[in-house]
């Protein structure tokens, strides 16, 4: 079993070295659907169906779909800074422990599932909006002590849209059934 390829299912993430409109296009779609196709994938899950892994040692669907909830504000909320402040220094978060929190082992993803589909809307909303300058801005992230243009930042969100649906699948399909 390659836990590489169960962690990263649909590759680990590039940065493009070129950015179109077109593509811009395609990561806003992906991720004003975001929410509907974690819905569709989740709305008839049982809890049972919910703890399942998408690989060993790793995240259970509903931590996936809270960590998603959590994650996502966070978007939002750095590139309403970086639509709104020059070069602002955004704040990380410690998303292993967020997961481990009450409400990201909760087994209720209705409430989580409403914020995905509010900051989601709302995110839409802005991303739809935005001009050619405002792709250009930027947000200086601490950790890897980088400075991030806001259309690199859709490119990894839209990438981290898909690679936590890729989990979610991935989890329904191995149903905690993993082979050492």
């Amino acid at each position: 079993m390659n836990l590489q390829k169960l962690k990263f299912p649909i590759g680990e993430f590039e940065t493009p070295n070129t950015i179109s409109t077109k593509e811009l296009e395609n990561w806003i779609a992906t991720i004003t659907n975001f929410p509907k196709e974690v819905e569709t994938i989740t709305s008839n899950l049982t809890i049972q169906q919910l703890n399942w892994l998408y690989r060993p040692k790793g995240w259970n669907i509903k931590q996936v779909v809270h960590h998603c909830s959590d994650s996502h504000i966070n978007a939002f909320i750095r590139f309403k800074l970086a639509l709104t402040e020059d070069n602002p220094t955004i704040k990380p978060y410690a998303e292993d422990l967020w997961a481990n929190l009450v409400d990201g082992s909760n087994d209720d993803i209705s409430h989580s599932m409403m914020i995905l589909k509010a900051i989601h809307y709302k995110w839409s909303l802005i991303l739809n909006a935005m001009t050619n300058e405002d792709w250009e801005r930027t947000y200086f992230h601490p950790e890897s002590k980088k400075t991030f243009q806001l259309k690199e930042v859709a490119s990894l969100y839209a990438w981290h849209c898909n690679h936590h649906l890729a989990h979610i699948k991935q989890a329904l399909t191995y149903k905690n059934q993993f082979e050492e």
